[in-house]
This record gives C-alpha cells, structure tokens and sequence, in this order.
C-alpha cells in the first residue's frame, strides 16, 4: 500500500553443521525476529536433511539442505533475495575447522557468525582477525559468547559499570561438569588439541572465561595448571587459571568434564560495595551499598537485594530470554544498522589468548604475561 513501509526482508542465515551446537542455533534463529533459516550445510547433506526436517516439525519453514557452503550461497544467488542482501553464515562446525568455513563466507561476501572458540590455533586466528577489519564497510562478523547476553549477566554488567559494585576485586567461576567416555569417542576429534584446541579449558569453561574477562577487563598475567584426572584423552579434563587484570583485580577460573554428574556453573563477582552470584545463567545474589560505613564484617551474604532488582525488569518481557537469541538479535541489528557486532572477532581473539597463555602456562610452570 503506497505510503506504508514494508518491513525489511529477514536477513537468511545459512547453518553450516547439523550437530548438537547446530541445533541450539536453528532455536535461536526460529526465536529471533529479523532472521530465517535458508540452508542447513552438512557433509553429504544427510544430517541436514534431518536438521532440515526437525526445524520443519517444530513449525518454522523448511531450510534447503545441501552438503556444501558453496552450494548453499549459490542457491541463494540464483534464487535471489527481495533486498539483495549478504547472507549470515553460521559457522557451527568443529573448531578445527571454524575458520576455513568461515574464510569462504568472507570470500563469498557473506557475514559470519561464528562458534566459539574461534581455532585451535592463536596464530591463525590472528590472521583471520586481521582479514575480518578488513572485509568492508558494513561485514558483520561476530563469534558466539552468548552468556554476554543472559539477562544475568547483563544485570551485573550494568551494575559493574554503574560503580554500584564500587572497585571490583575479585572474581571466581567455577563450570564444574561431567563428560563421559562415550562422548569422547563419539567424536574422536574432542578432547584433542588438533580438533578440539585443547579439553575442559578451551570447550566447555570458555564462555564463563569469556565472561569474566568482559566483566573485569583486559588480563595482564595469566598462571595455571591442568590435569588429566579421569578421562583417556589428549587435553586436559581439569584446569584451575589465575588471572590478574589491568585494574588490579584478580579472578580464579576452574572448568572440570570430570566433576560427576556435573554442577551447577557458577560465576562470583566482588567489589567494595557489592556482590553478584550467577549460577546457571540465572542471577541468585546481588547486593550493593552506597553507605560510607559498611559494618566492619560485612554482612555475610544476607542482604541480598535480587527481589528488588527482578522487580524492576530491564529488557522489554517479549524479548528472548535465551542469550543466544539475544545475540543473534544484535548480529541482526549491526548488519541492518551497517555498524559494529557487540562481540568483534578482536574480543573473542582476546579470549583464545587468555586460554593459550593459561596453556603455556601449565606447560612451563610459570606465569605468563599477556
């Protein structure tokens, strides 16, 4: 109708894998408004197929299922699209392979979207980071730190930079899980530093990792040690990291597949003002005080002000609560608005840094400066 302005065409995402983490991305996708499943890509186009069918049953509309990325972006070519705007590709794969598939993206002229960690190897990842400035004006390329976005997480950020926590001192995480045998072979692939870039550490502790550093900052000194303790593998299945940061602070990060049947994880962070405990994504302790006269013992962890903070929402209800959703809803926004994704390459480079130094560090047994 002349006079009205159409809503923009959704952006069409191409999902490269069809595995465990490829699934957690067609929900997100399906919860995200401004963004539609095209193709499912997977070796031989089998699992896919299956993927494809899936996403179908639970009512969305039927992705094309092919078995290579060049042959997704060329489908997409010939069909075209109503705005003749970039494709996002999903990079979903395992890790070894992150770059190379999200490399033909950039060279297709496609945005990336791309799996944490982001490669195995820093040097490599470093020069993708270098190609990824340079892809032009309005690229999006973004990798997966979805607990940024939990309400939780966001909740504590804002607190954090609000000073409401007065000077942060401290931080402890703990993801303390469980991985049997059967899932190491399953995929021989994990728990090996070719496929994998290493065990508990770089796969299952990395986004609370992550999330420490965006909390406290830019680390400067990193010393660890790590251990296999029960499993038949390359890496390490238990891994303890000391950090000290920029500001002073100084954070404990423990990430275990050896902690049967798998705890809660948990994130603890400290200032002079205020505390806040996030355990499985969920917000539990939160307390702030402006008061210049604290009692001289503190207050033992009672006071805990969660029930006004939840009374006082920050995000509109309608939006996902899942943060993976929440962070594809911001790739959606920087390829619309053409401007930068929360999450650069540059931040998540950052984060692989901070676990190959916690390597070397167990490797040398000796602090590491970053």
């Amino acid at each position: 109708m002349e006079g009205v302005s159409a809503d923009p065409a959704p952006v069409r995402a191409v999902l490269v894998g069809a595995g465990a983490i490829a699934r957690s991305h067609a929900k997100a996708i399906a919860a995200t408004p401004g963004v539609e499943l095209a193709a499912i890509v997977s070796r031989g186009a089998s699992s896919a197929r299956v993927l494809a069918e899936e996403v179908a049953a639970s009512g969305s509309r039927r992705p094309q299922a092919v078995g290579s990325l060049g042959e997704a972006l060329g489908r997409g070519r010939a069909a075209g699209s109503s705005d003749g705007a970039a494709p996002l590709v999903v990079v979903a794969t395992p890790t070894s392979s992150h770059l190379a598939v999200a490399a033909e993206a950039l060279d297709a002229g496609a945005h990336a979207f791309i799996e944490k960690p982001l490669d195995v190897d820093l040097d490599a990842a470093r020069a993708f980071a270098r190609d990824a400035r340079e892809a032009g004006e309005g690229r999006v390329v973004s990798v997966v730190s979805q607990h940024r976005f939990d309400a939780a997480s966001l909740s504590v950020r804002d607190a954090v930079r609000a000073g409401r926590l007065g000077t942060v001192a401290s931080a402890v995480a703990t993801v303390p899980w469980w991985r049997s045998a059967a899932y190491f072979q399953a995929s021989p692939w994990r728990g090996t530093f070719a496929g994998d870039g290493g065990g508990a550490l770089m796969n299952q502790g990395i986004h609370t990792l992550d999330l420490v550093v965006a909390l406290l900052g830019r680390p400067v000194e990193v010393m660890a040690m790590t251990a296999r303790t029960v499993h038949a593998i390359e890496a390490e299945d238990t891994a303890g990291v000391l950090l000290r940061f920029e500001s002073g602070a100084i954070a404990t990060v423990h990430a275990s597949t050896a902690a049967y049947p798998g705890l809660s994880s948990r994130l603890q962070v400290s200032g002079s003002l205020g505390s806040a405990v996030i355990e499985n994504e969920t917000l539990v302790y939160l307390h702030t005080d402006s008061a210049p006269n604290a009692p001289d013992y503190g207050l033992y962890g009672a006071g805990n002000q969660l029930a006004v903070a939840a009374a006082a929402p920050r995000a509109d209800p309608t939006e996902s609560p899942a943060g993976l959703a929440r962070q594809y809803a911001d790739v959606v926004g920087a390829i619309r608005a053409k401007r930068a994704p929360a999450v650069t390459v540059d931040a998540a480079l950052l984060t692989l840094g901070v676990v190959e130094a916690a390597y070397r560090s167990a490797r040398e047994r000796r602090a590491v400066a970053l």
